[in-house]
């Protein structure tokens, strides 16, 4: 029998191996659900404050009240339009709303707050939330500069006090598994991180539409400026800035604080990771959506981090073309692929399959010589052959807010400590901050941990 195979042959046979393997799905279930009891003692409850009722803010709101033992007692915002907003989720027409989110803050019977606010107001509502011995939820990323994210982390320090940030990814069944697999070395040495996320759309590109009739008696503009900027009321664009900030620099961190945010908290979790990256490179530019922001719809980055080995982390982002959030953990015995709804892992032996075929380059009898002792050392016995298995797991959307939620309100009544505190928190907002100072700097930047600083 003939036993050289050419190396066309050979990859047919290993590709045909591969897609011959067995699905096998699971499906994932949480190991602390969310009661389904609705009825909590008041002694047990918690009642928290909501600063900020916007697009993210309200979404908190609908979803925190359904939350069992979980009561809102008062929402600040700066546009008086949310105040409406606010007491039509909570259904309390008494609600407490503000444009001054320091009364929630001395409010005694509130416990916790949730800010969902723009980037530039992060650092403000964490420092003064923990300084008054409030528990914190602040939505992502947490910190609108390096400097202030290590502002924040020290606020969470000095005071003791709760903070999570607002990444969902660390609370997902999904993630956790990923984290399980991988510790457990399904896919054996890590070589190579990749992660995406695109959008094709306006309102994905941050286009929204600003609320009609917004004007200064009804909107604290100067106040919402906090100072990033000092510009008079514009009917024109005032509307457009509160609407739109994620697009200007000057309020928000673009499209690496709304997304890549999210892929660099789910793979620093799931990799075991609490550090920020020691250097990247990142590439991009406004191509899609010219409309007068500052930031990039399209951004690239390339890191370097001490924890993965040399391993390199490519994590891409696109306003222009939809794809969807996805995670890929390459290594030496196979891939995890990680999205929204479920993950996959595909091993690999890191071995050969069969004869290698440079020894096609032997003359006729060295190569049937290697062919013989090759099959004799490594072909299985008749009936013993690998059956590689591929396995499929499923379970509850990964961006799902709830689970991450509960997560803060148990750890605000056991005073537990999070994963996602300010200090990972801050770790992966300087994954942002860095791919955004490497776009505008147009060169590699490193993270300067003696002085706290991204430098060139």
């Amino acid at each position: 029998m003939k036993n050289d195979l050419t190396r066309r042959q050979f990859l047919k046979r290993t590709a045909g191996a591969a897609g011959a393997a067995t699905i096998a799905p699971k499906l994932l279930t949480d190991p602390n659900p969310i009661p389904y009891s609705s009825y909590v003692p008041p002694s047990d409850r918690v009642r928290f404050g909501i600063i900020g009722v916007g697009m993210q803010g309200s979404g908190l709101l609908t979803n925190a009240i359904t939350l069992p033992g979980i009561e809102c007692v008062g929402a600040a915002d700066l546009w008086d339009g949310r105040h409406t907003l606010a007491k039509e989720i909570t259904s309390k027409s008494n609600l407490f709303t503000t444009r001054k989110y320091q009364q929630l803050l001395d409010n005694k019977e509130i416990d916790c707050i949730i800010a969902a606010v723009p980037d530039h107001w992060h650092k403000r509502v964490v420092v003064d939330a923990t300084a008054a011995g409030k528990d914190i939820y602040i939505e992502k990323p947490m910190s609108h500069t390096a400097a202030e994210g290590v502002a924040m982390a020290e606020a969470q320090k000095k005071t003791g006090r709760i903070v999570q940030v607002g990444s969902q990814r660390v609370s997902s069944v999904i993630c956790a598994k990923a984290k399980e697999m991988i510790a457990a070395g399904a896919i054996g040495k890590l070589t190579l991180v990749e992660g995406s996320l695109g959008r094709n759309d306006p309102t994905g590109a941050w286009e929204y539409p600003p609320p009609p009739g917004l004007s200064l008696q009804n909107f604290d503009w100067d106040t919402w400026q906090s100072g990033a900027t000092n510009r008079p009321w514009d009917a024109d664009m005032s509307p457009k800035w509160f609407a739109r900030w994620r697009c200007w620099k000057e309020y928000g961190t673009g499209v690496a604080g709304d997304l890549l945010v999210h892929l660099v908290s789910g793979m620093n979790y799931m990799l075991g990771w609490n550090e920020p990256p020691k250097r990247v490179m990142a590439l991009g530019a406004i191509i899609r959506f010219p409309d007068g922001r500052n930031m990039p719809d399209v951004h690239a980055s390339l890191y370097e981090y001490a924890s993965a080995g040399g391993a390199p982390v490519y994590l891409r982002l696109n306003l222009g073309c939809e794809n969807p959030e996805t995670y890929r953990f390459q290594g030496s015995k196979g891939i995890l692929e990680v999205t929204e709804f479920g993950l996959a892992h595909y091993p690999q032996t890191g071995e050969d399959s069969a004869p290698s075929y440079y020894t096609y380059s032997y003359p006729q009898a060295l190569r049937e010589a290697y062919f013989k002792q090759w099959h004799a050392e490594h072909d299985p016995q008749v009936g013993k052959e690998p059956f590689f298995e591929n396995y499929v797991y499923k379970a509850n959307d990964f961006d799902d807010v709830r689970p991450h939620l509960w997560t803060f309100f148990s750890s605000v009544k056991s005073r537990k400590p999070l994963t996602e505190d300010a200090v990972f928190g801050h770790n992966a907002a300087l994954a942002c901050h860095m791919a955004n100072e490497s776009y505008f700097r147009g060169a590699a930047v490193t993270w300067d941990a003696a002085t706290n600083t991204i430098k060139s």
